[in-house]
């Protein structure tokens, strides 16, 4: 083995029974590289189990001589079991398995390899444990998490517990500070790593107890940390008999997570993001390995690792410049968040290939990376160039040229005066138009790549038939009231006057009065022409208007002639009105298909012609213009079947003529538009767009005053009243063209 690295563990085969599993656990993970271990200092002499108080389980295990440290450990949940390390300890038990038949504990497993023993916990149910030093014993004492705890308080999260014998600690610095993904993160410094710390959720809010801990006036304070964004609004440190407590209060759905490094313990409070498909909310994002807790003071950090890889059945390789010792607490933990803990700590990084795992600082990662690209360089300016055509079957050669040279900074591929994506330094591409054959010429490797991006790339386009629905439905409605009336006199006997009821007064019939009585004649002559031989007394043929409103186009007129013979007085009345209703829809549907990503246009209509008049020097010209209707869209095929389109719809028609200043006519364009961009599942329609318009208009034309007056305003006055509605719906429907079998064979 090279002096790079070195093999501290072996993958752990997950699929063995409990017993085999919890031996196979304890031998690999105190496997070494060296050959015959050293001697141990130490040894477990006897071992024994009782009932505490309180019912819990208690091993006592009696050592040679008082540990220098206490015994780091870890446990895990499925299957339940506990793991301790006695450094520089050997098993003087004589057996490596003791069976216990408890309650809690089924079995221990005592293995020894090198100058080190790990004791194994089988349990028969999930247990937390806490470890204590008294002389030479060391005592674990086990607590059963299924017991039924207080409905307001939590179960305590022990990172170490408080000793008799212990002197008493201080708090340097309580901080502040907000993670990259919106969590609160109360970082306490400590005078030492073994101040006993307690964590419990109650109720609402978090309490922190640092056992026989004083803490500095200038930290008893509170620290109003809601301006930060995160679920913490406030952090209260205070001193509470011999000991310092710390109260975190939260808000919203948060979880919690503690972990010491050395002299700095970190707590953090995350959010919960609400899942309404979840019935349990939480669950920390990003860390998804099997939770474990770990307990170690000043140990190595190889060690550290090396239980990892105990746990995960990783192969786990270290750098020989990894160096230095840990002091680490984790409870309840996901192990892959341990893991980047204890690198973040250490300043270490990883590369995973497979299940072997390659830990070292990362300075060092880095160098050995550039030392191999720079490798990897060399060995490609020395490999001789292989040339490979390809033909391309739906694929452009010249697009797939311009994939492979994207960054060579050239068309050909061979210069290298910018950074090339797939070519080397010493590769080239060119291509065939006519056969549509792409040459390469490159070392394999490059070759390779090429081949696998034409794999890619080289495929049947899928095409899409869209339908457009254009529809105008338009509702209009007028009606109009007019009258015209008027006076004329000296009218006597034996004359001809307009009269009668029925029509317009310009088309009455002719009635000759004589004497008291009156002929009703048929009006063969102009109207209010005088009947021969009676002198027209300053009478004149055309009717004497007072009032001249009528209705133009009316579709119904009632007329009406008054004469008084006493008084030689005649009076015209005539009545026009117009009741209109239109009602009309129409419907264009244009259809095209197009390829994926592909702009279609498809258009019908009529081109208007119109004359410019010439001058002097300039004849005449005939110039068109359009009123089309229109269909621009470019579709987008998704992975998921959707269908992104780009549209832009026109509707054009002939408006008004507008007259130029040199008596020619333009004729005006009345326009519909929409440009859009909308995303449609497959065979749907949508409705990308719509106008609606409403115009009411009413006109009076009227004489002054007179046609103000109630009632009688009526024969003074037009009256029009027009409604007109009009309604632009486009409706879109993409639809995939599947491919023919024998396209698909």
């Amino acid at each position: 083995m090279s002096a790079f690295v070195r093999l501290h563990t072996i993958a752990i085969r997950a699929r063995v029974t409990r017993d085999a599993c919890a031996w196979l656990l304890a031998a690999v993970a105190l496997a070494v590289s060296g050959g015959v271990a050293a001697q141990a200092a130490n040894s477990i002499d006897s071992l024994t189990v009782s009932k505490g108080t309180s019912g819990n389980t208690i091993v006592k295990f009696t050592l040679k001589a008082p540990p220098a440290n206490p015994p780091a450990g870890f446990a895990i949940a499925t299957p339940p079991r506990i793991a301790l390390d006695f450094l520089d300890t050997g098993n003087g038990l004589g057996s490596t398995q003791r069976v216990i038949d408890d309650a809690s504990l089924r079995s221990l497993n005592v293995i020894q390899a090198g100058n080190r023993t790990r004791v194994v916990f089988n349990l028969n149910r999930p247990a937390t444990f806490a470890t204590q030093v008294e002389g030479n014993s060391v005592l674990v004492t086990l607590y059963d998490q299924s017991e039924q705890l207080d409905a307001k308080q939590q179960v305590v999260q022990r990172f170490a517990e408080a000793r008799p014998g212990d002197t008493e600690h201080a708090l340097r610095d309580v901080d502040f500070r907000r993670g990259p993904n919106g969590e609160g993160r109360i970082v306490v410094e400590l005078s030492d790593a073994s101040t006993g710390i307690d964590i419990r959720q109650q109720g609402k809010t978090l309490i922190v107890d640092f056992m026989k801990t004083s803490l500095p006036r200038n930290l008893e304070r509170r620290l109003d940390v809601q301006d930060f964004g995160t679920p913490v609004l406030t952090v209260d440190t205070f001193s509470q008999g011999g000991n310092a407590r710390m109260v975190i209060e939260p808000k919203g759905l948060w979880e919690h997570s503690a972990y010491q490094a050395d002299n700095k313990f970190i707590l953090e409070v995350k959010p919960i993001q609400e899942d309404p498909n979840k019935l349990v909310q939480g669950g920390r994002q990003g860390y998804k390995g099997e939770k474990l807790s770990l307990n170690f003071q000043n140990v190595e950090v190889r060690a550290v690792l090396q239980v990892i890889a105990d746990f995960t059945g990783l192969n786990i390789i270290t750098s020989d410049s990894v160096t230095g010792n840990l002091t680490l607490r984790l409870k309840d933990i996901p192990w892959d968040q341990a893991l980047d803990i204890i690198m973040q700590t250490k300043g270490l990084d990883m590369r995973k290939n497979g299940t072997v795992v390659l830990i070292a600082p990362r300075e060092e990662l880095a160098l050995k990376e550039k030392q191999q690209l720079e490798s990897a360089r060399q060995i490609d300016d020395l490999e001789p160039l292989q040339t490979e055509l390809f033909q391309l079957n739906y694929a452009k050669a010249a697009d797939i040229l311009a994939v492979v040279n994207a960054g060579t900074g050239g068309a050909g591929g061979a210069s290298g005066a910018g950074t090339q994506r797939f070519l080397s330094r010493r590769g080239s591409a060119f291509v065939d138009p006519r056969t549509n054959i792409l040459f390469v010429q490159d070392i394999p490797s490059k070759l390779e790549e090429v081949r696998k991006i034409i794999r890619q790339l080289d495929t049947t386009i899928r095409q899409v038939l869209i339908e457009a629905r254009i529809v105008i439905a338009g509702d209009k409605f007028s009606r109009q009231l007019g009258i015209r009336f008027g006076q004329q006199t000296g009218f006597t006997l034996g004359r001809r006057f307009a009269g009668g009821s029925s029509g317009s007064l310009s088309t009455q019939p002719v009635v000759t009065c004589t004497g008291t009585s009156c002929t009703r004649t048929t009006n063969t002559q102009t109207p209010f022409e005088l009947a021969s031989g009676i002198a027209s007394a300053g009478y004149s043929d055309s009717p004497q208007l007072n009032v001249n409103l009528p209705v133009p186009n009316a579709a119904g007129q009632l007329a009406l002639t008054l004469i008084n013979l006493g008084s030689g007085n005649l009076i015209n009345l005539e009545l026009s009105a117009l009741e209109a209703e239109n009602r009309g829809k129409v419907v264009s549907s244009p259809r095209v298909v197009t390829a994926d990503n592909q702009k279609a246009h498809i258009e019908q209509g009529t081109e208007i012609p119109y004359v410019t008049p010439g001058t002097a020097n300039n004849p005449a010209t005939v110039t068109f213009k359009k009123a089309v209707l229109r269909l621009d869209v470019t579709p987008q095929i998704t992975p998921d079947n959707r269908i992104i389109m780009t549209v832009e719809i026109r509707k054009d028609s002939i408006g008004q003529l507008v007259p130029t200043g040199n008596g020619g006519f333009v004729p005006a364009i009345d326009t519909k538009n929409v440009t859009t961009q909308i995303a449609v599942n497959n065979g749907d329609t949508a409705v990308i767009g719509g106008i609606y318009e409403e115009t009411i208009r009413n006109d009076v034309n009227k004489v002054p005053f007179l046609g103000d007056v109630p009632f009688l305003g009526y024969l003074f006055k037009q009256t029009s009243r027009n409604t007109e509605r009009t309604e632009l719906l486009i409706f879109l429907t993409p639809r995939v063209i599947k491919e023919s079998i024998n396209a698909v064979k």
